[in-house]
């Protein structure tokens, strides 16, 4: 049953790891293995969501009214947007801090009390949107004011906010506790990543807390009126924050699988280190593209946020989108792993499912996440995108090709990291990224299209009923059978993950570690850059190939955006 992996504990509660030869203290492994399976779980719940909604885009079928539709699309939300990533972002620290420094987790009651206020929080929250009937007063995802969500909606996203704070601490204190034990050492690439993630994490979580605790006090009579400009934009530092969260996660896993399964050096920590930085003061400020539209924000602000602060975050995802790939160029030509332009890439451990959910999530969020984020931040292109469906289009993108297929394959790899088993159905879950990655692929490219090149909208459950509308879609229609077709593989593509995570840990034998030199995790260890004696000719060659892709989507756009308002003679 879950976990009876015959580990070998010293009397302190430490183990040595049999893949990565890593030190792991059990106080750090129960916790990673509580909120990993509480995240694969709702993921599970989710992807039945996901269902629903896709069902009802999908014109041909229509499978729900608007009151379920907007319902169900918030539980959609709260349990892959919320649940599926913070439960496991928390996971992530806990590896990235005491897993990789080879410490105990600090404080791990925090870890446990954080966890028990998430789950309280969030089936609060979760309850209010299931039940709350009253006309237009059910609470979504988003929650504007002066819409009267019930307050235990706005009390349990508070809650749910400040559990993820509280687990947060204990990664923290384990992180203060080993630089006054080590003060001249510096931290790993790895957990200076991790790092940088949880700082991230705090000003998004406290400007969301700070946002939702006044709502809830206007909902109780506490406060007569809430300005609704004012908590917009709180709102969106927690609204795309959390997106921010997963954006340095996910890199941060990047950096570790394509390490642990790959053999990838790092290129240069210097630089990488300096990306992580430049997140730290540029990233958070993306929120404000969803607010290009809003009468709030002066033109200034929005060109300064939508030029200057956002190229800070824009060259740090370029620097990562050169060093990571490079870094893996160059450890597996190190280890003579394929030679010529790409043998290097050709010849990687593509079945195994980590290392094939980490590539396909670099690539698939780079040319679609990322490629389609920087045009939307930008304050003109971003007329033609925004509230069509090509935005759900483009986090799709982001937080499914990207962070879902890389957290993905980190729960693959700690099935066997942590629980010790071997996977159920290793052939399946050989296949499971690429059916996904493909599937998703597919369901991102047509909402972009639809939203972009038929203006569809985003929130409405259908375009064939909306009242008083000129528009005539009916040229979409047989996109949106690409699109429902692709959605239903994609969400069977998602189902059969949590079958071999839940069939590894029921069913999975016992995973004995292959007799590996030079395990230890070892990317960033601070001391010193590798030396440049590897070619990197074939990442130089990729990253041309992705820079011509942008330039050509960069180029399209701009031609869209001029037929949005057509001059006559």
């Amino acid at each position: 049953m879950f976990g009876l992996a015959t580990f070998d504990y010293d009397d302190d509660g430490f183990r040595e790891c049999g893949v990565t030869g890593l030190t792991i203290h059990k106080s750090a492994e129960d916790l990673v293995k509580l909120f990993g399976l509480t995240a694969i779980v709702s993921l599970a719940v989710g992807g039945a969501f996901a269902l629903t909604v896709a069902l009802t885009r999908w014109e041909a079928i229509g499978l729900l009214g608007p009151g379920k539709y907007y319902r169900f699309t918030s539980l959609h939300a709260w349990f892959m947007i919320l649940f599926w990533m913070v439960f496991m972002e928390i996971a992530i620290l806990y590896v990235g801090g005491p897993f990789v420094l080879g410490r105990k987790l600090s404080v791990p009651k925090l870890g446990w009390a954080g966890y028990g206020i998430m789950l309280l929080g969030g089936g609060l929250a979760v309850y209010s949107i299931a039940t709350y009937d009253l006309p237009n007063q059910a609470p979504f995802y988003t929650s504007y004011v002066p819409l009267p969500s019930p307050a235990p909606y706005f009390a349990g996203a508070v809650l749910f906010l400040l559990g993820a704070l509280v687990a947060a601490v204990p990664f923290f204190v384990t992180l203060w506790r080993e630089k006054r034990e080590n003060p001249t050492k510096t931290l790993p690439l790895i957990t200076f990543g991790a790092f940088i993630t949880g700082v991230i994490a705090l000003e998004a979580l406290v400007g969301g807390i700070t946002a939702l605790t006044p709502a809830f006090l206007w909902r109780i009579g506490f406060f007569e009126h809430l300005d609704a400009a004012w908590y917009r934009q709180m709102f969106w530092t927690i609204g795309h924050g959390s997106q921010q969260i997963n954006l340095l996660a996910m890199i941060t896993v990047w950096y570790f699988m394509t390490h642990v399964i790959g053999g990838a050096e790092v290129a240069s920590e210097k630089v990488s280190r300096v990306a992580f930085v430049l997140y730290l003061f540029f990233i958070n400020l993306g929120a404000a593209h969803h607010l290009m539209s809003d009468p709030a924000l002066s033109s200034a602000w929005r060109m300064w946020n939508t030029s200057y602060a956002a190229y800070g975050a824009v060259v740090a995802s370029m620097i990562h989108a050169f060093a990571i790939p490079a870094g893996l160029e160059a450890g597996r030509r190190r280890k003579g792993a394929g030679g010529g332009l790409f043998g290097w890439l050709w010849s990687a451990p593509w079945k195994d499912p980590g290392f094939s959910s980490t590539i396909l999530s670099i690539i698939l969020f780079g040319f679609l996440g990322g490629i389609t984020g920087v045009m939307m931040g930008q304050m003109q292109l971003n007329m033609s995108w925004h509230n069509n469906l090509a935005v759900p289009g483009h986090f799709h993108a982001t937080v499914v090709l990207g962070t879902t297929l890389s957290f993905m394959g980190l729960a693959y790899y700690v099935l066997r990291l942590v629980f010790g088993r071997d996977w159920f159905a290793s052939r399946l879950a050989s296949i499971q990224p690429f059916f996904y990655g493909g599937a998703m692929a597919v369901v991102c490219l047509m909402m972009m299209y639809l939203g972009l090149l038929f203006g569809v909208p985003r929130r409405h459950p259908s375009v064939m009923d909306i009242p008083g509308t000129a528009f005539d879609f009916s040229p979409a229609e047989p996109f949106f059978v690409v699109f429902g077709a692709a959605a239903i593989l994609s969400v069977v593509a998602g189902a059969l993950f949590v079958v071999v995570a839940v069939g590894t840990l029921l069913f999975g034998g016992e995973f004995t570690p292959p007799i590996v030199e030079d395990r230890a995790i070892s990317p960033g260890s601070g001391d010193a850059d590798p030396p440049h004696d590897q070619s990197m000719r074939g990442t130089f060659v990729l990253v041309l190939v992705f820079f011509g892709v942008f330039v050509v989507l960069y180029a399209l756009n701009w031609f869209l955006l001029s037929q949005v308002w057509e001059i006559g003679p």
